[in-house]
């Protein structure tokens, strides 16, 4: 490897054959209400206190790994973190993931793929990233707010937390210009009071820890499955039956690694209920979805398993679908070009983690879903009636 100016190189032997593992690397010298329904809506623009500016890290040089012969048939991912030792096993995993490890100059992203003997390795770990992300202005719908949470909106379009390919203007800068010195640190620097998350493209109702306490407790409740999540999703096609139990485990696609799937074996165990709430006669249908679990991407998942993939979703809807075939060129237009995945929380349940009052909040779907279904209605559709046919019972 290219050793840069002001740097020094090492190598440093490793296992029973040091002739044959090695690895190079290089060191630089240099009093909230018993239960609230449908609550006000503040929306909030926030001025950016006290700013920290955000150093861009150097990129780390490449790590090279060289496979011996006592290294045949061991895991790729096992193999490299104990060659390596300051990469744990699931780092490498991830960086896999991500296209970052080459094995003889050819991108490797299974981590079960066996060594093969004289296997050149290399590991392109990113730039590390900023411990404490900028904050900063951005507007987001608070729906309530004490001082152990807060419950808002979250507008489609907006990512949660920083992560590689999105350092800023997501939610997280806004939660720390909004609460400046006391959300930094919960729950991890990168990550402060985040207990559960929704994808990019996906809108609908959030709550944020401002506490270690409320943290805890409310990660707590995730885990125990006692938080009630409600969904509204278009989907294509009329799901038979009407209502129903999704039931599968969902891990990586292993044909397809940036994408989930209901797999055989070595996923985490997922389950969805739905029932159906409108439908327009073989091309669309309005669902509820209440998750049991909170997998990833779990409910574009379930319902691309049977036959009924969320309209607009760029993941799982892979072809046009035979329902839009019976819509009219307006509506076949209309579904085919919505930009996101027409998913939304309407419905978020839980018990507050200090006073053990019951929460329980709703918000209708967002105007660009409402749109598809006046386009569906012909410009006649009753733009709150799917709020009112959520569940009344979180289950």
């Amino acid at each position: 490897m290219r050793v840069p100016g002001g740097s020094s190189s090492m190598t440093l032997a490793i296992g029973a054959e040091p002739a044959d593992i090695r690895f190079a690397s290089t060191t630089n010298k240099p009093t909230v209400p018993a239960t609230i329904r449908t609550p006000m809506t503040t929306t909030a623009t926030f001025n950016t206190p006290n700013a920290l500016p955000l150093l861009v890290p150097p990129v780390p040089d490449p790590i090279e790994v060289v496979a011996g012969s006592e290294a045949l048939g061991q895991r790729t991912d096992r193999f490299l973190a104990d060659a390596i030792g300051a990469l744990s096993r699931s780092r490498v995993k991830s960086l896999m993931l991500e296209g970052a490890v080459l094995r003889d100059n050819v991108a490797l992203h299974d981590p079960a793929e066996p060594v093969r003997p004289g296997s050149v390795f290399v590991i392109r770990p990113p730039a590390s990233v900023a411990a404490r992300p900028e904050p900063q202005s951005i507007p987001f719908d608070i729906l309530y707010e004490d001082a152990d949470l807060i419950v808002l909106d979250k507008p489609a379009g907006l990512v949660v937390h920083p992560a590689p390919g999105n350092e800023d203007g997501t939610l997280v800068n806004a939660l720390l210009a909004h609460c400046g010195d006391n959300l930094p640190g919960i729950g991890g620097e990168r990550r402060p009071g985040i207990v559960h998350r929704l994808d990019k493209d996906t809108s609908g109702i959030m709550v944020v820890a401002k506490t270690e306490q409320a943290l805890a407790t409310l990660s707590a409740a995730f885990a125990a499955r006692t938080i009630g999540r409600a969904y509204l999703a278009l989907v294509w096609g009329i799901p038979t039956p009407s209502q129903g139990t999704i039931e599968g485990a969902i891990g990586r696609d292993p044909r397809e690694r940036k994408r989930m799937a209901v797999v055989g074996r070595g996923g985490k165990s997922a389950l969805t209920r739905y029932r159906t709430l409108r439908n327009w006669p073989v091309s669309i249908t309005l669902v509820e979805c209440v998750l049991a679990t909170g997998r990833t991407h779990q409910i574009r998942v379930h319902m691309a398993s049977i036959g009924h993939p969320v309209v607009g979703d760029p993941v799982y809807l892979r072809r046009v679908p035979a329902a839009a075939k019976t819509l009219t060129g307006g509506e076949r237009a209309a579904m085919l070009d919505f930009p996101r995945q027409a998913l939304h929380a309407a419905q978020l349940g839980f018990i507050h983690p200090r006073t053990g009052g019951s929460m329980l909040f709703q918000r209708p779907m967002p105007a660009d879903m409402a749109a598809l279904i006046r386009t569906l209605d012909g410009d006649k559709a009753d733009l709150n009636d799917n709020l009112d046919r959520t569940s009344a019972v979180l289950y």
